[in-house]
């Protein structure tokens, strides 16, 4: 079935509902409450414009939040949504995927709500593969409870919970989805619209869950957390943007590539018009994300990060596979209630 050939699930229609014409038909009319320069705007502006380019009314999307800064998002989306509790957004989300599967599920959450009390159901819904659109705002902090360490803040990090900066080594999200066999992985910059915007379309038009980390800067607590990523003058020093089947080449002049040395990634200057022919391309589509994996842990110190989607591939999703096993049950199941009903249990007298 094709992103725009879903079946009536059933629910009433939205207030307004029909065809879809801009991005301001996803927009609900509650006042955004997000600090200004935030830059989950950014990214709530990039999802309604990519929705309203999908031809999918809107009430065929639901929106799952857990607890933090980005758990507004349903709020200020005028489709179905649920705010839950901390660290259940994906739990919640699978119910709602494999009791109604036409619907597309999306799940908007943070560093703190999906990789602290969350971790274990970010794992398993990953492995799972299920049809979720997963968007991950990382700014390295606990911003709605005031600034505390939150699991990708960096080692040494002073906040309000580490006075004397933190002795607890970052989760990496990417690596993390990675190491769960999620089937579609990328990561987004939400000052990078147009970056933004590609990956966002690519995630809504995957089937099984598409995980997309967005580094997102918090001005009041984490200013500058991404600053040299972020900024226009340093990004392309310090970005690599991965392009299926295209070498890895960055830099405002385009003489920077990385290759491989053994298992690790290392940074080669070359003239631009000549690359090297050792330098690693990229495979999103390959079976086995050891390669992406490997991209994953290049860090800000000694390598560009990367950007971009670092795997994407075909796997049925849990409903699909539900939907497949209850017919088969169905089928096999007999005819007669009462036999049943009076069956003893296997072994039993």
């Amino acid at each position: 079935m094709s992103d725009t050939e879903m079946p009536d699930h059933g629910l009433t229609q939205l207030p307004g509902a029909g065809p879809m014409r801009s991005a301001k038909d996803f927009a609900s009319d509650q006042m955004v409450r997000w600090c200004p320069g935030c830059g989950d705007f950014a990214v709530l502006a990039v999802i309604q414009k990519v929705l309203a380019s999908m031809d999918i009314p809107r009430e065929k999307y639901a929106f799952i939040s857990g607890i933090g800064c980005s758990s507004r998002f349903p709020y200020y989306m005028n489709t179905y949504g649920f705010h839950g509790i901390h660290g259940r957004a994906l739990p919640v989300a699978t119910g709602v995927k494999c009791a109604n599967p036409d619907l597309q599920v999306w799940v908007v959450t943070g560093d703190g709500d999906a990789l602290s009390i969350g971790g274990n159901h970010f794992i398993h819904a990953l492995r799972r593969n299920v049809d979720l659109k997963v968007i991950l705002f990382n700014n390295r902090i606990y911003g709605l409870t005031k600034g505390q360490l939150s699991p990708t803040s960096e080692f040494g990090k002073k906040t309000k919970s580490t006075p004397w900066g933190s002795i607890e080594y970052p989760i990496n999200p990417v690596t993390m989805a990675l190491a769960s066999e999620a089937t579609f992985v990328a990561r987004g910059i939400a000052v990078d619209i147009a970056g933004m915007t590609e990956i966002i379309t690519r995630a809504a038009k995957h089937q099984g869950t598409a995980f997309v980390e967005v580094f997102q800067n918090c001005v009041v607590f984490n200013d500058g957390a991404w600053k040299p990523i972020e900024d226009r003058a340093t990004r392309e020093e310090r970005v690599v943007r991965l392009q299926h089947g295209k070498p890895l080449i960055f830099g405002k002049d385009r003489n920077k590539g990385i290759r491989l040395k053994g298992f690790d990634a290392e940074v080669v200057q070359f003239e631009p018009s000549q690359p090297p022919k050792d330098l690693v391309v990229h495979d999103e589509k390959a079976e086995s994300p050891h390669m992406a994996y490997l991209l994953s842990k290049m860090n800000e110190d000694d390598c560009p990060i990367p950007v971009g989607v670092f795997r994407a591939v075909r796997q049925p999703a849990l409903h699909e596979l539900m939907e497949e096993q209850i017919i088969k049950a169905r089928q096999a199941a007999p005819t007669d209630v009462q036999a049943v009903l009076n069956a003893s249990e296997e072994g039993g007298s």
